[in-house]
């Protein structure tokens, strides 16, 4: 854990300031239930918060309050601009690095003359002046919630506050089953429960409210699934072709890669998914036990996030990105294995 300059930060918010609070791009539901979490917290301590995100979010997200006040960058530029060059303090969300951001909003960023607070959980974060970093927490909302407790402000979370947290704790946990997803996890979600979030219209919201289109897309990447038994791998593949044919919308392929890790025996699991906007091949791991996909990706698709969830990127095709992907596996062998999730 990194705790930073935290007693500074509480000084410097002792008084009324002009906040941003940014997601990272594609945000999900932890970077959505985050930055709108705090944006009600601090609008009830005084202050003026903003919540600018990169780009566009899952329609299943929309539904959260406060979300109708979101600025996205790319299709609100100056309003967004006007928002972060107004503001007396930035902070990170759910993000280690910049780069999270795009390339767009990283320039502007990267520009910014005040400082940056960063409330994260994964791995190897940038430095900046005001941190609370922790790997071992399941997700961002957890770790504002318990921002919020170190400022003795519990008193302060309503129901919109709980229904953000929860919703952030619940989908980054996988509905509170990975390993991540401890004790502290249930009594913290406990006491969101008690404050008037409703975790069954929460989940309804999140997971039963998906398009017809959105269950073809998943049945044929289901139909794309590839296993290679040897090295307890599995991998699925999505075309630009196959998203077009479909009627792809953002949010759409979320979870689809854990389907790949629930056939039994599957240590190490992929999707690959054509990404025509940013002309990559956009990437996501997941793993069982202690293979690190956070290093898999780190080390060969410029990526990373957790030990056993995280994401990268391609500039290959789509067959070069799985040759590549496939040919690595070899020098995992042992590694896959030995995964305690025999």
């Amino acid at each position: 854990m990194i705790l930073k300059g935290l007693d500074e930060l509480k000084t410097f918010l002792a008084k009324p300031r002009n906040i941003v609070l940014i997601g990272h791009r594609n945000p999900d539901g932890d970077a959505m239930g985050s930055t709108l979490a705090l944006h009600q917290y601090f609008t009830k301590k005084g202050h003026n918060p903003t919540v600018v995100v990169p780009n566009e979010y899952p329609d299943f997200l929309h539904w959260l309050p406060g979300s109708k006040d979101v600025y996205r960058f790319d299709w609100q530029n100056s309003q967004s601009q006007r928002a972060i060059n107004n503001s007396d303090i930035i902070f990170l969300l759910d993000f280690n690095a910049l780069h999270r951001v795009g390339c767009d909003m990283q320039n502007t960023l990267e520009k910014y003359p005040n400082d940056f607070a960063m409330i994260d959980h994964h791995q190897q974060p940038d430095d900046v002046k005001y941190m609370y970093s922790d790997i071992t927490i399941c997700s961002t909302c957890q770790m504002v919630y318990q921002f919020i407790e170190m400022n003795n402000d519990l008193e302060l979370i309503d129901k919109d506050i709980a229904t953000c947290l929860y919703t952030g704790i619940m989908t980054d946990t996988g509905s509170f089953r990975f390993r991540s997803t401890t004790s502290k996890t249930h009594r913290i979600i406990a006491d969101l429960i008690d404050k008037g979030a409703e975790n069954d219209r929460i989940h309804n919201n999140v997971y039963d409210s998906n398009s017809y289109n959105r269950l073809l897309l998943l049945g044929k990447a289901l139909s794309n699934l590839q296993i290679l038994p040897s090295y307890k791998t599995a991998y699925i593949t999505l075309t630009n072709e196959e998203k077009k044919r479909f009627d792809f919308q953002k949010g759409d392929t979320e979870g689809v890669v854990n389907y790949a890790l629930s056939l039994k025996g599957i240590i190490f699991a992929a999707i690959f998914i054509e990404d025509a906007e940013q002309n990559i091949i956009k990437i996501s791991f997941r793993s069982k036990g202690n293979f690190s996909v956070n290093k898999f990706s780190r080390n060969h698709f410029e990526g990373g996030g957790h030990d056993n969830a995280a994401g990268g990127k391609s500039y290959l095709n789509m067959a070069e990105t799985v040759t590549k992907f496939t040919l690595l596996l070899p020098k995992y062998k042992e590694e896959l294995n030995a995964s305690y999730e025999n």
